[in-house]
């Protein structure tokens, strides 16, 4: 009998939509300057879509603020949603930078996801996002 093969097929069809916590913001008294903020979280997790295995990440995000900096617990609480949640490495980097852009509309901002090893295999996965000038 010839082995089925695996299907990935209809696992992350909505994930754009995926209701996540909200990140507030706070009014950032230097607008007027241009400066890096670096927000790590070396005890990332989420679930693997196809297995439901646990993915354990450091996940790092750097972004320049504009006019809007974020509340620190909102935004573990919006790492912390992901714990349940069964998402591609590559989902998840994009759809955290997406939902951090959409809330503080930061100068720029640059996301890195360093997933541990899985079957002989390091995930890393990394994008930016270019904003405008105030």
């Amino acid at each position: 009998m010839p082995k089925k093969k695996p299907t990935y097929e209809g696992l992350q069809i909505n994930i754009r939509k995926l209701k996540t916590p909200k990140i507030e913001v706070w009014r950032n008294q230097y607008a007027d300057k241009d400066y890096i903020v670096n927000l790590e979280n070396p005890e990332f997790t989420c679930v693997c879509p196809k297995t439901g295995l646990p993915d354990f990440a450091n996940i790092t995000l750097q972004y320049k603020p504009a006019q809007w900096c974020v509340e620190l617990k909102s935004f573990k609480m919006h790492m912390f949603f992901y714990r349940d949640i069964g998402i591609f490495h590559e989902h998840v980097i994009n759809k955290i930078l997406g939902d951090f852009v959409k809330s503080c509309k930061p100068r720029w901002a640059f996301i890195k996801g360093e997933f541990n090893v899985r079957g002989g295999i390091k995930t890393t996965v990394s994008a930016e996002y270019q904003g405008s000038s105030l």
